[in-house]
């Protein structure tokens, strides 16, 4: 008796199973196929993500993600998608590390006893009121391109503070907020 109730239960799962595997097979993948049309449209997606990777890296100081040889040449639709993929990840990523300088805490509360975000008057300028020596040395390519720290993003100005900070100036150019935020 036990003997066959153990054979119907296989025989059972067996079924089951094999049912299963069916159903999987008929079922499309909608995820890897790609038409003849969606190249040109994965290229573009391919190519924003790169830029908005490549955008944060920049902010942050680090060096920018590498385009690898066959990134340039190989056009397959499977390969393409991957590396849509890869690069949107890559770029949600960096994105996610923008919105939070390491010291990030630090850098709100030296701003909350310093100027406005977009202070424009000199000498100091922005939120972390940084002179023109100060810009020149730790955002020089944000100096070029935006202007003084009061045109620049909250963010692009903590991340310039945090390059600083990293170059071993520590919380030393702001003494008396730094104290008064216990940083020193």
């Amino acid at each position: 008796m036990q003997l066959t109730r153990t054979r119907v239960l296989l025989l059972a799962s067996v079924v089951a199973l094999s049912t299963l595997f069916a159903l999987a097979l008929t079922v499309p993948a909608a995820t890897t196929s790609v038409d003849a049309q969606s190249g040109p449209r994965l290229l573009q997606q391919i190519r924003e993500d790169r830029a908005k990777t490549w955008r944060w890296q920049r902010v942050m100081g680090r060096p920018r993600t590498k385009v690898r040889p066959r990134e340039r040449r190989d056009r397959s639709p499977a390969y393409l998608l991957r590396l849509r993929d890869r690069w949107n990840a890559r770029a949600l990523r960096a994105s996610k590390r923008g919105h939070r300088p390491p010291h990030l805490r630090a850098w709100r509360c030296i701003h909350r006893y310093e100027g406005a975000w977009n202070d424009p008057n000199a000498p100091y300028y922005g939120g972390l009121q940084m002179d023109l020596s100060f810009q020149r040395t730790y955002g020089r390519r944000l100096l070029r391109s935006k202007g003084t720290a009061d045109n620049w993003t909250p963010l692009e100005q903590m991340w310039v503070a945090e390059k600083a900070h990293r170059a071993g100036r520590g919380f030393y150019p702001w003494p008396t907020t730094a104290r008064l935020c216990g940083l020193i």
